[in-house]
C-alpha cells in the first residue's frame, strides 16, 4: 500500500510504502501525483519512504515504478529513499549513474533529514 506523505513543500512528491505495494498503487497513487507535480513545476522532487520490505513489491509493482522512471528520465531534480534496508539503500546511492538529478538514501531515524533534503532547491 501506498499512501501520499502530507506536509511537504508543494514542490516535492512524498510517498510512504506499507505492507504489499502493487502496480495498482502506483498507478493510482504516486503516478497522478508525479504528474501534477510536473506540471507545476516540470520537474520532480521525490521522497519514498519504505516501511516495507522490497520483497513485499509486486513484480508489477516493480515494472510500473521502473517505467515510470525512465518516462520521466529528464525530470528528477531529487530522490530521497529512506529505508533501513542497507541492499535498497545501496542500490539507491548506486542509482546516482542512472539518474540526472540527485539520488541519495537515508535511514528510517533519518526521515527529517531526507525531508530537509528533498526539499531544497
Amino acid at each position: 500500500m501506498l499512501n501520499i506523505i502530507e506536509n511537504l513543500p508543494d514542490h516535492v512528491v512524498g510517498v510512504e510504502a506499507f505492507d504489499e505495494v502493487s502496480a495498482h498503487d502506483l498507478k493510482n497513487v504516486v503516478i497522478p501525483a508525479i504528474q501534477k507535480n510536473l506540471d507545476k513545476y516540470n520537474e520532480i522532487n521525490y521522497l519514498l519512504v519504505l516501511r516495507t520490505g522490497v520483497e513485499n513489491w509486486t513484480p508489477g509493482a516493480w515494472v510500473e515504478d521502473m517505467w515510470t522512471g525512465m518516462k520521466h528520465y529528464t525530470k528528477w531534480k531529487k530522490i530521497a529513499v529512506v529505508t533501513n534496508e542497507k541492499a535498497v539503500e545501496k542500490l539507491t546511492n548506486g542509482f546516482l549513474f542512472l539518474s540526472l538529478g540527485e539520488v541519495k538514501g537515508f535511514k528510517l531515524d533519518e526521515l527529517e533529514q531526507a525531508k530537509k533534503w528533498v526539499s531544497e532547491a
